[in-house]
């Protein structure tokens, strides 16, 4: 992280992956109210672990930036072989990606194994559980001097990552309950969304707070503010901004949910009305052969009937 790339990259990610989920399960509760049982991880039909391998891909990416490509020294140590003061944050950030990397690894391997599907769920939603824990920690005791406008960014940033994080484990144990599973997709949705904004504006030099500039510190660009009137007025912009982005994200959310289910529901009646007519039919054509087979019946006694009559005749006739 620290930079323009390393923030709105894992960003675009994110919200990626929550939009992914968003749209999956609003899919699923509309075709199936309910039955619904909101899956950790949703698979495709053209490669079923597509979605932990692109978690696992981003999260080795993100580590290698971190710790080999971004270094002067394409490694984070010093001579000595400790950790210099100015690499503490690439560490924080890697363990972070590190750990979901594990997440997605374990949902692979617990899917593969095929133990029962509960047990499944919970561990992969603990997993997850895990690895939005490990986010909020690192990001609360974060090495980094967050006291300006970057701060107040990676404080809202915490309030997401926490309701992430709380619906992880509540989702555990209400595996049915669409609203869990809605409010955590938008909260990874959110979190993307808030990663790329802080990107664009901490780092670019038009969009910094007025009476704020870019420092360099131990190796990587800091905002600062020339006053405290300056810092408490960059710091109401961000709250400013984060209450525009609850607004524009909750008034999505909503649509997105309203304008998939009146889809779906659309689909599911005319699926409906299809078979219902086909089962008309059907029974129209089932009465119409059982009516011709009661006549064909009437018929054949009828002339049986009739030829008994005549046989009847000639023998009395011999007689």
């Amino acid at each position: 992280m620290g930079t323009l790339v390393g923030h709105v990259a894992p960003g675009f990610g994110f919200l990626l992956i929550g939009l992914w989920h968003l749209f999956n399960h609003i899919k699923l509760h509309a075709l199936n109210p309910k039955s619904y049982n909101g899956p950790a991880w949703f698979p495709t039909s053209k490669f079923k672990y597509i979605e932990p391998v692109l978690i696992m891909a981003g999260s080795a990416a993100s580590v290698a930036m971190e710790l080999f490509i971004g270094p002067d020294r394409h490694q984070p140590l010093d001579p000595d072989g400790t950790i210099p003061s100015n690499h503490l944050h690439n560490f924080e950030h890697s363990l972070i990606s590190m750990t979901f990397f594990m997440y997605a690894a374990f949902a692979i391997i617990l899917d593969r194994i095929h133990i029962q599907s509960q047990i499944q769920y919970g561990l992969t939603q603990l997993q997850g559980a895990i690895a939005f824990g490990q986010q909020l920690l690192l990001f609360h005791l974060h090495s980094a001097d967050h006291m300006g406008p970057e701060g107040q960014y990676h404080l809202l940033l915490q309030l997401l990552v926490l309701i992430s994080l709380s619906t992880s484990i509540i989702g555990i144990g209400l595996p049915n309950s669409f609203l869990v599973n809605f409010v955590r997709s938008v909260s990874i949705f959110f979190q993307g969304l808030w990663l790329i904004t802080m990107g664009f504006m901490l780092w670019t030099a038009g969009l910094i707070a007025k009476g704020c500039f870019m420092n360099d510190e131990e190796g990587h660009k800091v905002v600062r503010c020339s006053s405290h009137e300056a810092l408490h007025r960059a710091n109401s912009l961000v709250n400013i901004q984060f209450s525009w982005l609850i607004i524009v994200v909750t008034v999505f959310a909503v649509s997105f949910y309203l304008v998939l289910v009146k889809f779906y529901d659309e689909n599911n009646n005319k699926v409906h009305e299809y078979f219902t007519l086909g089962n008309v039919a059907e029974d129209e054509e089932s009465n119409d052969d059982v009516e011709s087979q009661k006549r064909s019946a009437l018929g054949n006694n009828g002339s049986f009937i009739h030829v008994s009559k005549n046989l009847s005749q000639r023998i009395d006739m011999e007689r």
